[in-house]
Formats: C-alpha cells, structure tokens, sequence
C-alpha cells in the first residue's frame, strides 16, 4: 500500500516559516533604544514591528487584544498578597487588585 501525501494545513507552513526565523539583536545606545521603543509606541507597534517598519518589511498585524505581561514568582505574590491583605493562594484575586491599581495608575496621569 503507498502512502499519499495530504497536503500541510495552512498553520502548519506558517509555523514551519515562523520556526526557520532568526532573531536578530541589536546593542544600540541606550537613546537609540529609547526612540525606536517610543516610536513603536506612538504607532501602536511592537519594538520588533518598528524595527522592521523601519526597515521597510512586512509588519504583522495586531492582535485586537493586546496585553501587558509581567512576569510573578513565588515571592511575588507572598509579598502581593501581604499589600493586600490576602492569601498568597489567591492568585487570581491578586490579579484582580494588580489590575485595580494599574488602572488607577493610568487614571492618575
């Protein structure tokens, strides 16, 4: 019996595209940096997009949600949980009172 090759779902070619990517790093002055960053910001961009705006390549798009991240330990959330008066455990309450105080944070600009 022979085998028939199925053609790679879509996902798949981009994944694969995606994975022969290299990434690049550049160590520019620390002014540089800061103009590239704030001009990604101010167009809604991500560093890397600015960068390959810049550079006058394809930029993907945004995804509608985009989000902050942080990254939490252990120790993190102890001492979290101690500013709020909880349970270290409750992470997702701790999450709720974060970001109640990024919020007012921005409202407070």
């Amino acid at each position: 019996m022979t085998k028939t090759k199925h053609p790679l779902p879509e996902t798949w070619l981009q994944n694969q595209k995606a994975a022969k990517a290299t990434q690049v790093a550049f160590d520019l002055d620390e002014k540089f940096q800061y103009q590239i960053r704030k001009a990604a910001l101010d167009s809604n961009l991500s560093p890397s997009d600015q960068i390959r705006s810049i550079l006058g390549l394809s930029v993907a798009k945004r995804p509608t949600r985009p989000r902050l991240t942080v990254s939490l330990s252990a120790e993190d959330y102890v001492l979290l949980a101690e500013k709020y008066g909880l349970s270290a455990e409750m992470q997702l309450e701790i999450k709720k009172r974060v970001l109640e105080d990024l919020v007012k944070f921005v409202a407070d600009k």
